[in-house]
């Protein structure tokens, strides 16, 4: 896992993200709607409460629930956060046709490991994983695909936060309770 890692493609791909997020949510208004199914789905919900916890506002879209009334929460300027390693993932497709019904030209962001498939040529912006193989005895368990995505999204996150300029005032006004509170109350003598 640690050299897949090492392995993630790094391009401009990146940077066209960050500031498409940047353009959408910090100057629009807008918000990241995050979503995946199964394992992918936990990574998306993991990087939607760090975006959120970090001044981006975002939430965690389930596909399935979307075809259920839940899809109401997408409005005019929010951006799709997509995850799918195969990149075919039924669910999600559903997810992109119903959103652009509501919002149509709602800018679509997929990290994949299949950048050839067909989200990810449905996408605005496509990140690769590398597709590296699982490290599972199988071969078949999310493991290694789903370390890659983990670290892409808090590369993206820590990206973010350095270009909004996130402090830990701003932190401390988001973590009121438990020890990551308290600290970055005390980290600058936070007034909160």
């Amino acid at each position: 896992e640690a050299k897949a890692i090492l392995n993630i493609p790094v391009t401009e791909d990146i940077e066209k993200t960050i500031e498409l997020i940047f353009q959408y949510i910090h100057n629009k208004g807008g918000k990241i709607i995050a979503s995946g199914m199964g394992k992918a789905g936990q990574i998306a919900t993991n990087i939607a409460t760090t975006f959120s916890s970090t001044g981006t506002p975002a939430l965690f879209l389930h596909p399935s629930d979307a075809q259920h009334g839940d899809l109401g929460v997408i409005q005019e300027n929010d951006v799709l956060l997509l995850i799918s390693n195969s990149g075919k993932t039924r669910e999600i497709l559903e997810l992109v046709d119903l959103a652009r019904k509501l919002v149509e030209n709602i800018p679509i962001i997929v990290i994949t490991g299949n950048p050839d498939s067909q989200l990810g040529h449905i996408a605005d912006i496509t990140i690769y994983t590398g597709h590296p193989d699982e490290v599972c005895p199988i071969g078949l368990t999310p493991t290694t695909s789903t370390t890659t995505m983990t670290v892409i999204g808090d590369i993206l996150v820590v990206l973010m936060m350095n270009k909004i300029g996130f402090s830990p005032e701003e932190y401390a006004k988001r973590h009121h309770g438990g020890y990551l509170g308290m600290k970055s109350r005390n980290k600058k003598k936070c007034k909160i």
